[in-house]
């Protein structure tokens, strides 16, 4: 790890662990070889002359076979890429090696029959996301979301000023703050759990052209549809080149970059609450803030989220971007670029990590919000001005700019001076005295 040279392989490694059976290159060997012996199995069932059906018990080894791969077999098609200089066809190699053990192996030609190595890649690619996407992405953004909840929950009903142009405006409470971050992401969860995937499956350029030249009696077109969608879970792409379009994971990558957005937008806000002094933070034993100053107790995880979500948006950005287009039917770049698809991921996951942390260490500094509420009467402005208008008073917003507008020393005497001064009924007035900034938060 110490060798490594990106952190999500070094510095984080222990963090981005979850995401390896996914998106490593064992990861990717050991899906496209699942991909190959499925559509094995499915081929044996279309009623080949040459090539007769596979049973069901034998169907289940070759399966369990497929899911249980080790480093091992991972190292030896490897070893068959540093022959072909291809790795598609390293696994194909790889796959018939091991074909034989099964007493099947007669049949081993009809691994890879009629594909192109695209074939396999655009159906283990957008396998990998969806399965990094179920089984850790959206389980992270879960967690990330109870923990919202719970502090919307604690600081229900906590007034707050508000800042607006980071000046002092209409007073809100902390707890709604929160619950606008959690109702985006949830808006945005939303988006993410009814994305579908899609994949390429059509031979060489997208037309079955192997398929239908050798075995032009069987319905290649409804094969593949039926085998993308109900044996790998995906929807295939009806017309495509020699690659997918990438059209959809072009849509996942923004949407996850929207995500992050919000976070970031988060993190910014946290970190500005915490330099106010709204919140302190829960010191951990042993932990250093600052190598010269003692005392310093920094927002490293709202930064180290921050990094992190700018890191993975640039990437998600370039991939959602770059992959829609290639040259005619094909050029090679998308090949190098979908190898980073983890990276990205991984950035994000780390930066999940560290908001949950930073999220866990917030200590509300309730007298800060008081001390900070009790100097800003002037933002009672709008709710005098307000009620004034709807007792048909003239000219309201223009006689609390002139009290309060550029005045720094609008205290609660001041305020209720200026009431007192006004020609409305003494219930009116009353009213309007009731009205402080702990009281004037609307629905909340």
């Amino acid at each position: 790890m110490l060798n490594s040279i990106g952190p999500i392989d070094g510095r984080y490694a222990d963090k981005t662990k979850e995401l390896r059976p996914f998106f490593s290159e064992a990861a990717l060997i050991k899906y496209r070889i699942f991909v190959e012996i499925k559509y094995f199995i499915a081929l044996s069932h279309t009623g080949i002359e040459h090539f007769k059906p596979i049973s069901k018990e034998l169907e289940l080894k070759l399966v369990e076979w497929a899911k249980g791969l080790n480093e091992t077999d991972c190292e030896a098609v490897k070893k068959h890429e540093a022959i072909t200089n291809h790795d598609v066809k390293a696994v194909e190699y790889f796959i018939k090696d091991n074909i034989e053990k099964f007493g099947i192996d007669e049949t081993k030609e009809w691994i890879h029959f009629g594909l192109t190595s695209q074939d396999i890649n655009n159906t283990s690619f957008p396998m990998m996301i969806k399965d990094a996407l179920q089984k850790v992405i959206a389980p992270k953004l879960d967690e990330i979301v109870a923990a919202i909840k719970a502090l919307e929950y604690e600081y229900d009903g906590i007034p707050m000023l508000a800042r607006t142009h980071g000046q002092p405006a209409s007073p809100t409470t902390l707890g709604k703050e929160f619950r606008v971050y959690r109702e985006r992401i949830e808006n945005l969860m939303k988006q993410l759990s009814s994305l579908q995937l899609y994949a390429k499956f059509g031979g060489a350029t997208g037309n079955f052209n192997a398929h239908k030249v050798a075995l032009a009696n069987i319905d290649w077109i409804q094969f593949s549809n039926n085998f993308v969608e109900n044996h790998l879970g995906l929807s295939r792409y009806q017309t495509t080149t020699q690659i997918a379009h990438y059209d959809d994971l072009s849509g996942l990558f923004d949407l996850m970059k929207r995500i992050n957005v919000v976070f970031i937008d988060m993190c910014r806000d946290i970190w500005t609450y915490i330099a106010m002094d709204y919140f302190k933070q829960k010191v951990v034993k042993g932990e250093v803030g600052s190598s010269a100053m003692p005392h310093k107790v920094n927002p490293i995880d709202f930064e180290n989220a921050e990094g992190n979500f700018g890191m993975a948006n640039a990437i998600y950005n370039f991939l959602s971007s770059k992959l829609p287009i290639s040259r005619l039917q094909r050029d090679l770049t998308d090949s190098t670029v979908l190898r980073n698809v983890g990276v990205p991921f991984s950035h994000s996951l780390i930066a999940f990590k560290s908001l949950l942390k930073g999220l866990s260490k917030l200590d509300l500094n309730n007298q800060k919000l008081e001390q900070d509420l009790e100097n800003n009467m002037a933002v009672l402005a709008e709710a005098i001005q307000t009620v004034l208008r709807r007792e048909g008073f003239p000219k309201p917003y223009e006689a609390l700019k002139e009290l309060t507008r550029g005045n720094s020393r609008i205290t609660k005497e001041v305020i209720d001076q200026f009431v007192d001064g006004l020609e409305i009924t003494d219930e009116i007035k009353s009213e309007l005295k009731q009205i402080t900034p702990f009281n004037y938060t609307g629905y909340n």
